[in-house]
This record gives C-alpha cells, structure tokens and sequence, in this order.
C-alpha cells in the first residue's frame, strides 16, 4: 500500500490512499472504493493494488468518517447516515482531491452510497457504476446476520479484530453500522426512488451465498435502474466478492471499465 494521507473536509480530517499509476491518464478513469459499513482504506487489502494493476487506472480509497484513520463520528448515526456521505461528504471529497472522470466502485454499505449519489442528481465526472453486495432495503436475512455480528463484537473476538484497523474509531464503526441497521426506523428504509435517476452505465455483483442480502437486492437494483445495466452472480461466493473470488470479480470490473477508457 501507498503512504496514509489526509484531507480536511468540512466535516473533519479524512483519510485516503492512491494506488497504480504516479499520475492519473487522462484516458483513464480513476476508480473510487466506496467501503462497507465496517470497512476503511486497509481492510480493502490487496485489492486496490490488484485493481490498479488489472486496469491500469488509479485507484483511490478512502475511509469515512468514523473508521479507520479518519475523524470520528457522532453515535448513534442517523437512518440517513448514507445519504448524508452521497449527498453532502463523496461530492465535496471528490472536489477536494480533483477526481474527474471517475467509476464508483461500492461495497455493501459503500454500494448502496454510489446508488444514491448516482441517482440523486447529476454528477459531472462520473461515468460508471460498480456495486458489490449493495442493499436497497432491508431484508430479514441482513438483521440476522447483524445481529449475529452484534454478539460477536460484544463477546470481545469481532472487536478485537476491528480495533487493528479503526483504533480509537472501533466503537464509531461498529455501533454506528449495527445500531443503525438495527433501529425501528431501519424496517421501513429503502433507495429504490433513486434508481431510475442513475444515467451511467452499471455493473451489480452479488455472491450467490451473501450473508448479508438475497437475489432480491440484485433483482429490485436491475429492474429499477433505467440506464445501461448488467449484473453477476458469483457461485461459492458470500457477501465480500473482491475477497471471497478476487480473481473473478477483479476480472468482471477490468472488463467493464475498459470500455470506458
């Protein structure tokens, strides 16, 4: 990985990386990791540099407010802690740092951030879409699995392991996800509105064992989405593809971003 560096947005400092190339090509888009919802610029692992090295494109990751290195959150977070980063964070980050033309590449959490970006106005510089595991309302199977994740963390394992990568950030990152997915006001949250208002191209990868979400989520994104849109279902595949089949699905995003070079 690339040395740890900071911009100060209005919210407060924020941690990023550049992977790939020294320089952006101008016939290149950068790529932007958008993390999961207990994710940060180090849990992506190897996979920005295999991304990079796979399109030749820059590659950047960054952690939201509350994980990783970056300043941390207000507990608990509100329903719309995603749509405040879509909306208000990814743009003025996106501006701090000069991104032009650029492909969002989202994660879980970080999938369901790019659908609402995309879809809740227009965004100059963005010419395509990438979502892995990306939610559009809850569904029983996620509570459960949170839930499961809940004990974990309370039985001290899960937040021994997080703690390595958000230090004085662990509580923000966990209690922020969790107790918000958990909340009464989580039932009834759901992005389908934004769908139809996506005009880039968009690539939607699911793991067909995901943990976190069913065939339904990839389902009600493709039908909704009127833009150019494929998805892909990757067989012994869970909620994480970009570390559960890193070949496949670093292959699967080469692919659909070489078309936009």
């Amino acid at each position: 990985m690339t040395e740890r560096t900071f911009v100060e947005l209005s919210g407060g400092r924020i941690e990023y990386r550049w992977f790939g190339p020294p320089v952006v090509d101008a016939g290149r888009p950068v790529l932007v990791l958008l993390h999961e919802g207990l994710g940060c610029v180090e849990l992506w692992r190897d996979f920005p540099d295999r991304l990079a090295a796979a399109t030749g494109c820059r590659v950047l990751a960054y952690s939201r407010f509350g994980y990783g290195a970056s300043a941390p959150c207000a507990l608990p977070r509100p329903v719309r802690y995603m749509h405040d980063e879509a909306i208000d964070v990814l743009p003025e980050l996106l501006q701090a740092l000069a991104v032009r033309q650029h492909i969002l590449v989202g994660h879980s959490d970080g999938g369901s951030i790019a659908l609402i970006h995309a879809g809740s106005a227009e965004r100059p510089g963005l010419v395509a879409m990438v979502t892995m595991a990306a939610h559009i309302f809850n569904e029983p199977i996620n509570t459960v699995a949170i839930t499961k994740a809940r004990e974990a963390y309370d039985g001290g394992k899960l937040r021994e392991a997080l703690a390595r990568y958000h230090g004085s950030n662990t509580d923000c990152a966990f209690r922020g996800w969790s107790e918000a997915w958990l909340s009464d006001g989580f039932r009834k949250w759901n992005l389908e509105e934004y769908l139809p208002g996506i005009s880039v191209p968009s690539l939607i990868i699911q793991g067909e064992d995901d943990e976190y979400g069913t065939v339904a989520q990839v389902d009600g994104i493709m039908a909704g989405l009127r833009s150019e849109k494929s998805s892909l279902m990757i067989p012994n595949c869970g909620h994480s593809p970009h570390r559960d089949r890193p070949a496949e699905t670093v292959a699967a995003i080469s692919d659909f971003a070489a078309r936009f070079m």
